[in-house]
This record gives C-alpha cells, sequence and structure tokens, in this order.
C-alpha cells in the first residue's frame, strides 16, 4: 500500500469513526493484548463496534483477541478500547495497527495505554506478575514507520513510556497495595519462543520480560504524538527459567488463571488519569 493509498483509508477510517463515537470522544486508546479482555468488560456504557465493521481495521487472527472496539468509559476517562492486535508474526508487517491508533489520535486520544502477555527473566516476577515497561528493545530492529517521507518519519524514543504516566500507575498500585515493578520488555519476532540462549541473550541486554508485541504500537503511538503507558502480565518464566512448556494455549490458561485482578487495577489507573 502506497503512502497516498494509507492516508486515504486513515482519512476513510476517521470519518466512519466520527460518525460512531457519539458526543463524547475518547481520549484514551487501550489495546488489549493476550489475557487482558476482562478489561474490555469493565468498560461502561460500552458499544461495540467489529473490526470488520470499520474501514481500514485488520482483521484478529490469535486466540484472546477478540477484534473489537468498545467505546465508553472507565471511570472518569472516555475510552477506545482495541480488544485485539494483529501481530507481526502474522503477516510479516510491523504496522498492522498503525491505522487503528492513528485513527484514535485523530479522534482525540492523548494516551495509548498497552498491555500484553510475557516472559519473565526476573525470578522476583513470576507467573502472574505485573511489569510496567520503563523502556524496550527492539530486537528484531522493524519499524512501523518504514515508508513515511523523510521529513517525518524520524521520532525521538527517549521516555518512549512516558515517566509521568508510570508515576501514577505506581500511586494507583501502591494505594491498591500491588506490586508493580518496572522493567525492560524485549520484543521477538515469533511466532516460535525464543529458545533458552537467546534468553541468556536477552538477560545480558538487559531486558525483564519478553514478548511478541507492543514494541511497533509504541513507534507508532509516539510519531503520533500520543503518550504512552504499557504493563505486561507474567504468564511463564521465560524458555530455559522453568520447567514449563511454553506454548500459546499455556500463555492463555496462565493468563486467565490470573483472574480479573490486572484488568481491575489497570481500570483504576486509566479511570484516575488526569487529561
Amino acid at each position: 500500500m502506497t503512502t497516498t493509498d494509507k492516508s486515504a483509508a486513515l482519512d476513510a477510517c476517521i470519518a466512519h469513526l466520527c460518525t460512531r463515537v457519539g458526543d463524547e470522544p475518547p481520549r484514551v486508546a487501550v489495546l488489549l493484548g493476550s489475557g487482558w479482555g476482562a478489561l474490555a468488560g469493565l468498560v461502561q456504557q460500552p458499544r461495540r463496534i467489529a473490526y470488520a465493521d470499520l474501514p481500514g481495521f485488520p482483521a484478529a487472527g490469535v486466540g484472546g483477541h477478540a477484534g473489537e472496539l468498545v467505546l465508553g468509559r472507565l471511570g472518569a476517562q472516555p475510552v477506545a478500547v482495541l480488544a485485539g492486535r494483529v501481530h507481526t508474526y502474522e503477516n510479516d508487517r510491523a504496522d498492522n495497527m498503525a491505522l487503528p491508533i492513528r485513527a484514535l489520535g485523530a479522534l482525540g486520544c492523548q494516551v495509548l495505554v498497552q498491555t500484553n502477555a510475557a516472559g519473565s527473566l526476573d525470578a522476583t516476577m513470576p507467573p502472574g506478575s505485573l511489569m510496567l515497561l520503563a523502556d524496550h528493545i527492539n530486537l528484531p530492529q522493524r519499524s512501523p514507520l518504514v515508508g513515511w517521507p523523510d521529513a517525518d518519519r524520524f521520532v525521538a524514543m527517549t521516555d518512549a513510556y512516558d515517566p509521568a504516566l508510570r508515576r501514577h500507575a505506581q500511586a494507583v498500585a501502591a494505594g491498591l497495595g500491588r506490586p508493580l515493578p518496572e522493567g525492560v520488555y524485549l520484543w521477538c519476532l515469533g511466532p516460535q519462543f525464543e529458545t533458552p540462549a537467546e534468553i541468556r541473550m536477552a538477560a545480558l541486554m538487559g531486558a525483564q520480560a519478553v514478548g511478541m508485541s507492543t514494541v511497533p504500537e509504541t513507534i507508532v503511538a509516539r510519531h503520533a504524538g500520543l503518550r504512552v503507558l504499557a504493563m505486561s502480565l507474567m504468564t511463564n518464566m521465560a524458555a530455559g527459567l522453568s520447567t514449563e512448556t511454553l506454548s500459546h494455549a499455556h500463555t492463555l490458561s496462565q493468563a486467565q488463571s490470573a483472574g480479573d485482578g490486572p484488568a481491575r487495577l489497570l481500570a483504576e489507573v486509566i479511570g484516575t488519569l488526569s487529561l
């Protein structure tokens, strides 16, 4: 798709969404990863729209990703919840979620909140733990900005995960008595899980968690001027750090066993944001 085609698709999506959001445009976009679907059920006065009914939206094809946009409120914040993402490993594209994120930014969203399921490299963050992303490592060095005009494609990634948003999340978690350590998330392309040798390399690079998402969407959001907050749910210890047999079914099972606690914490974080 050419830059002109992408621009036309984005304009069509924005125009369509303008007819669906009502009198209160969303201020926070939320992108749900595997195991975080419970958050969509916490949205008040929800209006659900299938991705298939939105021009230019991708077709979510991975288990645990509903593939629908949920409009409504979380506490004081009008939100647009993207219940499901399309990963780079599904079609070899890093810009799968670029159009939805840019469209929601054009509608008035100031913040993108992301979630994912991850493998832990840190024994103090066992399965069921949460980690707030302080930074990331783009191991595949893939970018959703490839093909943008030269004048516009460059974006700084210092403080990619907004420090003020992270402080707010930490304060909310502390008030609820829930540990919320920060760490570095390393993106691997997938869909295969990492080898023990790759995990040892990730640890040497300074990563505390590893997963197959989030980084491309953060790049898009920062390029579009949105602030980013992201949280990982640890669903397993990374390869070589336990005797678990890793699989997507195992990831979903472990995420489900965490219950709705992570979603309720995140809903409180979002609902009490001051924007």
